[in-house]
């Protein structure tokens, strides 16, 4: 079978939440309904919210089902930016550098279509938020609508100094909303501890359903709804609620994860064992314990895996290639690395299904994949005609 070391991307859902979503999708009944067959739907339900709001450290009041973490991230920051427009403007958002595409995408929307200024807040060189330059872009807050940020980065797994953002934020009157999509299940994530007004999390990360997430959202903070009709879970989001899915989201977040700190040392230790000139990226103590991140100088990231994969091995670059020309990745060039260097990049993470065997087969594979990539080079940034 194929190895796989992807699970920053999606992990395989456990076996317990897979029984709880099948056995409830024989459910019948609107969680939203008064008859006694909606009331079943909405206990499964509403046991899903409080197994999952637990987990969080959160209310079960404070929970909205989304989508998706991609759903929850959009909805925490254009919600909260429009809501933050209702007494006067607050053009700026204040969004750090090396975010995920789903803040991104979604900041660049609001500047370009409701009149957002985006101010960025620089990386240090292992991808942590910039704290004095938070400060900096907080000094004059009157004109900020939020502060959004990645509880952990999701490409080199740096975890960011949470409470501390948060608190340079309030001390400015300003609403804090944090991506945790990458940290849930990896790292102790606590919505009362970290003062946090939104945060968001996806199922499908640990071990949930693809197609649920939640936004957390604090008793005091007001959000505009991006879906209209119904006016379910406190009118921030309408529409029928997905009973099955939730029940199976609660059964992952409930279950004990195992940590596979242990197992990622090992391969990190590998790795810069069998190709020495491999460099470990991000925060070397403070990141996600599943997450392992190298470059590898004079290699193509994606060249590396498509060798990899031919060897049965999955993994990540963690960047993207978009209309035949490969890019390099954001976040590692908000760390201040060149093109060439973020180009070489290559992301492995492990789940609950990792073994010792899986780090084996991929240390096995790697030196040649590093040698037949190393000898194919750098690919031209040209884009391909025709195609």
């Amino acid at each position: 079978m194929p190895v796989y070391l992807d699970h920053a991307a999606t992990t395989p859902i456990l076996p317990e939440a897979l029984a709880a979503f099948t056995d409830a999708m024989a459910t019948v009944g609107n969680p939203s309904s008064i008859h006694s067959a909606g009331q079943r739907a909405k206990m499964l339900l509403e046991d899903g919210r409080a197994r999952v709001a637990a987990s969080l450290d959160a209310e079960p009041v404070e929970v909205v089902f989304t989508s998706g973490g991609t759903e929850s991230i959009n909805l925490a920051i254009k919600g909260l930016y429009w809501a933050r427009q209702q007494d006067r403007p607050r053009p700026r958002i204040v969004v750090a550098a090396g975010e995920h595409h789903a803040t991104v995408d979604t900041v660049d929307w609001l500047e370009r279509h409701d009149g957002a200024v985006v101010d960025v807040v620089p990386l240090d060189a292992l991808g942590r938020v910039d704290l004095a330059g938070l400060e900096a872009r907080l000094a004059s807050a009157d004109d900020v609508a939020l502060v959004t940020f990645l509880w952990a980065n999701n490409e080199v797994g740096t975890i960011q100094p949470v409470t501390a953002i948060t608190a340079l934020a309030h001390a400015a009157g300003v609403p804090v909303h944090a991506d945790a999509v990458a940290a849930y299940g990896q790292v102790p994530v606590s919505f009362r501890e970290s003062g946090l007004d939104a945060l968001s999390v996806s199922a499908h990360k640990i071990g949930g359903p693809v197609g649920i997430g939640a936004l957390v959202l604090g008793r005091t903070a007001t959000v505009e709804p991006l879906i209209h009709g119904g006016g379910q879970q406190r009118q921030v989001r309408s529409g029928t609620q997905d009973a099955p899915a939730a029940i199976a989201f609660g059964v992952a977040a409930a279950a004990p994860h195992v940590s596979v700190r242990a197992l990622r040392d090992r391969l990190v230790a590998g790795v810069l064992d069998a190709v020495p000139s491999a460099e470990l990226r991000g925060d070397p103590v403070d990141r996600l314990p599943g997450n392992a991140h190298f470059t590898f100088p004079g290699c193509e990231g994606d060249s590396l895996l498509f060798l990899l994969d031919a060897a049965g091995v999955a993994v990540s670059t963690g960047s993207a290639c978009q209309a035949g020309v490969p890019e390099a990745s954001h976040v590692l060039l908000a760390m201040g690395l060149s093109e060439e260097q973020a180009r070489g990049a290559l992301r492995i993470t492990l789940g609950q299904t990792s073994t010792d065997a899986d780090v084996d087969a991929f240390l096995a594979a790697l030196p040649d994949a590093v040698a037949r990539a190393g000898a194919a080079g750098m690919a031209s940034r040209e884009p391909l005609l025709g195609r």
